[in-house]
């Protein structure tokens, strides 16, 4: 049986970023296109319309099906189950770069950097934050609205909160729902892993964090924890289940698809860190830097100016 993939099947980024999601299916080479088999069907898939391909679990492909996607400049990433879980990506050399140039340009700018960072704390409050309150009393106020989400859904779900405390090298020290917060925001990290590497932002170069490989990963999923993952471990607990860790995935997989996180995330980062798309140079030509010039064709010899 030969089916083509719905364009409900490829949900948007934004616009002009579309990803696929495939599990339990083995993935080939097909003219310049790719197809899906899973068991007695076969989906064929044009690569030009794709942006990134997630793998989650039970998934094989080709050799000569990474090369033609890669060919089309699309993406292929390696996931758990419902993207819950980011363990690897392989990006295009004909991917963007302008989002990545944008990002270490206001990163390695102070000024700019401060901006963002303002910008981003704004993103969480309802209110406007005034212009005269100092980063200081912005985490204070940050730190204020967390604890207080952390309190009204302990009250509405009935279940005990005694403060944020865990140990990364002593899990089963935490109670059931710190380890329940830490799993979400596990879940929640990987979503915004998976969307940032898709358009080509770093992981490493964040804003508000700062010095490890997910610092950028760390900032972006701050912004969504009190709508999505907070709410999602408290009213895991409040419901019956086996596995906790099982309980809790599977519910922040229900609010990724409830707030439609994935589409929103490149939009939100777009709009927060200032980016509004970029003219990419000719195919072909790369650029090089001139300290008076700013950016100038490459691929010439430039020893008739030699002095």
């Amino acid at each position: 049986m030969t089916n083509t993939v719905s364009l409900r099947a490829l949900p948007k980024l934004r616009d002009s970023i579309s990803y696929l999601y495939i599990e339990h299916a083995r993935i080939e080479q097909e003219d310049k296109s790719i197809a899906i088999f899973r068991e007695s069907e076969r989906y064929a898939v044009p690569c030009a319309s794709l942006s990134t391909l997630l793998l989650g679990p039970g998934t094989n492909i080709t050799h000569a099906a990474i090369k033609t996607l890669g060919d089309n400049g699309c993406s292929v990433q390696w996931v758990g189950e419902d993207s819950a879980r980011f363990y690897a990506h392989g990006r295009s050399p004909a991917s963007g770069t302008d989002r990545l140039l944008h990002q270490a340009t206001v990163w390695a700018d102070p000024q700019q950097r401060l901006a963002i960072v303002r910008r981003m704390y704004t993103f969480r409050f309802e209110e406007v934050l005034s212009d005269d309150l100092t980063l200081e009393q912005i985490r204070g106020r940050e730190g204020v609205r967390v604890r207080t989400a952390y309190q009204r859904l302990s009250k509405a779900t009935g279940v005990t909160w005694n403060g944020r405390n865990y140990k990364q090298n002593d899990w089963d020290e935490a109670d059931p729902i710190n380890q329940a917060l830490s799993t979400a925001n596990a879940c929640l990290y990987s979503v915004c892993q998976t969307a940032l590497v898709t358009v080509g932002y770093s992981p490493a170069l964040g804003f508000v964090h700062t010095g490890k490989p997910l610092s950028f990963v760390y900032d972006v999923a701050d912004l969504y924890k009190v709508e999505i993952t907070i709410p999602a471990a408290f009213e895991t607990l409040a419901e019956p289940y086996f596995k906790l860790g099982e309980a809790v995935r599977r519910k922040c997989r229900e609010k990724f698809v409830e707030t439609k996180l994935m589409q929103r995330i490149i939009s939100d980062i777009d709009q927060v860190l200032g980016y509004r798309g970029n003219d990419p140079a000719p195919e072909g030509i790369c650029l090089i830097w001139d300290d008076r010039q700013g950016e100038i064709e490459g691929g010439r010899n430039w020893g008739d100016l030699a002095t």
